[in-house]
């Protein structure tokens, strides 16, 4: 676990909400919007791989198996 926000390198996220907008439907957009901005940086990754220790064999074996199906994929795609 991170001693600080530092390490994990958190700018921030934020949404203005127009408040002359009926406040529901600002809010609902508002949430859609900074879930979207936080999927697009691939926030939620990063916090989980920083949460737990992976060895650098398991990430290589992962990283292999991920090539190969990926690999697999693509010829099977190039034979229809």
């Amino acid at each position: 676990m991170p001693a600080s926000m530092d390490e994990l390198k958190f700018r921030g996220y934020y949404v203005e909400v127009n408040s002359k907008i009926d406040n529901l439907k600002a809010l609902d957009f508002a949430l859609k919007k900074l879930k979207k901005m936080i999927k697009d940086n691939d926030m939620m990754l990063d916090i989980q791989r920083i949460q737990e220790f992976t060895k650098p064999s398991a990430i290589k074996r992962d990283k292999k198996s991920k090539a190969k199906a990926r690999q697999r994929h693509e010829t099977r795609r190039q034979c229809t």
